[in-house]
């Protein structure tokens, strides 16, 4: 059927609302509110040069994720996010992309979680171990050096802790470059500053590659890198797929494991019921995989911790032809963004949006609601390749570090903001004091 619908843009009245969310929230995500509250689950976003149309909604992200899936491209030329990781996994598409995941599932199959649930614990105890007793710490900043750690041990054997001391700043600066910005509207705009930092944390993975490969295969290590080598991808390319995991894998960790952590904070009976079952489930033990499943009071949490602030909140994609969606037509060459934010904030399946309770996801209360109303990791052939392993992260970190420390708050008001994934602004704040 032809489309014959025209994209709502926002009216006078929408947009003002949507300012005035903007002014009331602070960050991006209430204006887009207002324009999903006004316009529906499709609405075009007049930006000037940027012809783009926002969607939400589980038939949207149905449509995207899975119908039309072959229609829409992850690879945007131009983009930094394209610029940075060149072939990685994540902006590459069709048999290209089918293969080099092929190639990587191994490695992040569950058979080899029991090694990897042991780095998890070993690397949470390495960084909260510097902690003072009573110190004023953020989390947030002290979550990222953990995610590191656990990362390039499993996937990559090795010990990243000299690398991260230098190539912090570094790690900061290339996320800020992959960032949403005026380079949306503007993408020749200059962006002096970026070069070096970008380059100084490239040249690690090269020099990576070139040691593991002479090493190869007398020297094998069985992980992602080793998988790589095996497949006979060239060095160029193994460091686009190892570098793609470092930036994704490690960042949406640290968002994930550093939301929780303030929601619990501010939420003292959800983490006084998250303690008890840490305590009771795991005691005195080190937290292992058999503890995984039982610790349902913490999955619930950290669920809706995903729900509320996922930490990829946006999808991006580019129709390669002209698409047709409930009788809109979106035209080939359009930005399409899928806002997981919006749909998980949506008032038609999710009751008081914006309040904390964990008790959507606890089984007896858990209703039924369609599919692709909830999708932290995506949905569809494209979904997440380290979901299984975030979130068995989340666990082992959370437990160890419920069951090692107490934590007081002492942070202002957080805000999401907007940047390579969705992270708490200014930070998470705690005193850190050892149970």
């Amino acid at each position: 059927m032809a489309a014959t619908s025209t994209i709502p843009s926002p009216t006078p009245t929408v947009g003002r609302l949507a300012a005035k969310a903007l002014t009331r929230d602070g960050h991006v995500l209430g204006a887009l509110e207002a324009l999903h509250d006004g316009l529906g689950d499709v609405f075009a976003l007049p930006l000037p040069g940027f012809k783009s149309v926002v969607m939400a909604g589980p038939d949207a992200n149905r449509f995207i994720l899975t119908e039309a899936n072959g229609d829409l491209r992850w690879r945007a030329e131009g983009d930094p996010v394209t610029r940075l990781l060149r072939r990685g996994l994540l902006v590459t598409d069709g048999a290209e992309h089918d293969d080099v995941r092929g190639m990587m599932t191994p490695a992040l199959h569950r058979s080899l979680f029991g090694g990897y649930v042991e780095a998890m614990w070993k690397h949470t105890d390495r960084v909260s171990g510097e902690w003072r007793n009573g110190a004023r710490i953020n989390l947030f900043d002290e979550m990222r050096r953990i995610a590191l750690l656990i990362l390039t041990e499993t996937l990559f054997s090795d010990d990243f802790e000299p690398q991260m001391r230098t190539l912090w700043r570094d790690i900061e600066r290339t996320l800020a470059y992959i960032s949403p910005g005026a380079w949306l509207i503007w993408p020749g705009i200059p962006r002096p500053g970026y070069a070096a930092a970008i380059q100084r944390l490239v040249g690690y993975f090269d020099q990576l590659v070139a040691l593991r490969r002479a090493r190869f295969p007398a020297q094998g290590n069985g992980d992602l890198i080793d998988a790589l080598l095996a497949s006979g991808m060239s060095d160029d390319r193994i460091r686009d797929q190892i570098l793609t995991m470092f930036i994704a894998g490690h960042d949406t960790s640290t968002s994930l494991l550093a939301w929780t952590l303030y929601l619990l904070a501010v939420h003292p009976e959800s983490l006084a019921l998250v303690v008890e079952e840490v305590d009771r489930v795991v005691g005195e033990e080190t937290p292992a995989l058999d503890h995984v499943r039982a610790l349902r009071y913490l999955d619930s949490v950290i669920k809706e911790a995903l729900r509320l602030y996922p930490p990829i909140h946006l999808g991006s994609r580019v129709a390669a032809q002209d698409l047709e969606f409930n009788g809109y037509s979106i035209p080939a060459g359009t930005r399409v963004l899928y806002s997981i934010y919006l749909t998980h904030h949506d008032r038609r399946y999710w009751p008081e949006p914006h309040l904390f309770d964990p008790g959507r996801f606890v089984a007896d209360r858990d209703v039924s609601r369609p599919a692709y109303t909830y999708l932290p990791f995506g949905g569809g052939p494209r979904n997440c390749i380290g979901a299984t392993f975030a979130q068995v992260e989340a666990k082992i970190v959370l437990a160890r570090l419920l069951q090692r420390h107490e934590f007081r708050y002492v942070g202002g008001k957080v805000r999401p903001r907007m940047q390579a994934t969705l992270v708490p602004h200014p930070g998470v704040f705690v005193e850190a004091w050892r149970r």
